[in-house]
């Protein structure tokens, strides 16, 4: 019966309640709450802690994990983008169940996948991303990452078409979908953190491009990206005639202003295996970190001996390096005493 998904034998589509929604009031975080659990009931008014601000989001489970957390699966319509789209979110049982961590702010990683990124995110389902995610913070490696997993594109890759997770002329708003209400949507239903020291991207391939223009582009919002096997300058056919516009969402570019304003601070992580479908992967991303890895822009390279271009390559290896390494710089949750 639960491989066949028949009810009550499985709670796939149940609702999903994370914890109360907490509505600001005076200088506090008092309001009404939406279920049990992960919520506080008010937060000091000088808190690095952004209480939930709602509304709440229609959470349906969409796997439960054997520690009792649940991927759930939103439809979100993007009101600064106006894209309409699924997201999958996962919090760790540190903060649905543990007392002292009710009042703190959790980081939060917006992860995007590689291929079309269309209709599905693989990281909600594949690789034991959530499970490894868990082991690894119990292990000390890694920080409690909320995490957001939406999709990348708007429509199937036919024909090479892609939309680098940017805001390109005539097209839908992928770029402020990714880095505005997806962002929102983990702020209105979770304790997030007010700055950019909680936030990070990770993706794979085109996910990885995404992922690291976004930090670049917007290094007030985001701190730290993990790339896996990224291309590092936009190269989406749709680009064709809107030259300008695919300046301000090339890498590149905006590394180099980066350096040029003196900052502020990212966390560039990048993993490339050693056989990637396109053998210049590994030396562009080379390249870019011997141009671009100076002053405000940190970087830090894993190399995956006999590694390929796909996620089963990178997954297993984040918590040996990337992730390690930027949850050094990610601000985490601070347990009460």
């Amino acid at each position: 019966m639960v491989h066949y998904e028949i009810p009550p034998f499985t709670d796939k589509g149940a609702p999903v309640s994370y914890g109360k929604i907490e509505q600001p009031e005076q200088g506090s975080a008092k309001g009404k709450g939406n279920g049990k659990g992960g919520g506080a009931s008010a937060a000091p008014v000088d808190s690095k802690v952004l209480m939930p601000t709602g509304p709440a989001a229609d959470f349906k489970n969409a796997r439960t994990l054997d520690d009792g957390t649940h991927v759930s699966l939103v439809t979100l319509e993007g009101k600064k983008s106006g894209f309409k789209g699924k997201v999958w979110v996962w919090a760790p049982k540190e903060y649905t169940d543990d007392p002292k961590y009710a009042k703190s702010g959790f980081p939060v990683m917006i992860a995007l996948p590689g291929g079309p990124g269309y209709g599905t995110n693989y990281w909600w389902a594949g690789f034991n991303f959530q499970e490894n995610m868990a082991k690894w913070y119990k292990e000390g490696k890694v920080k409690p990452f909320l995490l957001a997993m939406p999709v990348l594109n708007p429509g199937p890759d036919d024909k090479g078409i892609y939309w680098d997770g940017s805001d390109i002329p005539g097209q839908p708003k992928m770029g402020t979908w990714l880095t505005e209400d997806v962002p929102d949507l983990m702020r209105a239903n979770f304790r997030t953190l007010k700055s950019r020291d909680g936030w990070a991207f990770m993706g794979s391939s085109t996910g990885g491009f995404a992922g690291l223009k976004a930090v670049l582009k917007h290094p007030d919002k985001f701190k730290a990206v993990i790339a896996n096997g990224p291309d590092v300058v936009p190269d989406s056919p749709l680009w064709n005639g809107h030259e300008k516009e695919k300046a301000e969402n090339n890498p590149e570019v905006l590394a180099k202003r980066l350096i040029d304003t003196k900052g502020p601070d990212v966390y560039l992580s990048f993993q490339v295996g050693t056989r990637e479908s396109n053998k210049h992967t590994l030396p562009d991303v080379r390249k870019f970190i011997e141009t671009y890895g100076k002053g405000p822009v940190h970087t830090n390279l894993k190399v995956i001996e006999g590694g390929r271009h796909d996620g089963a390559t990178y997954a297993p290896n984040l918590g040996d390096g990337p992730l390690q390494w930027i949850s050094e710089q990610i601000e985490g949750p601070t347990p009460s005493s």
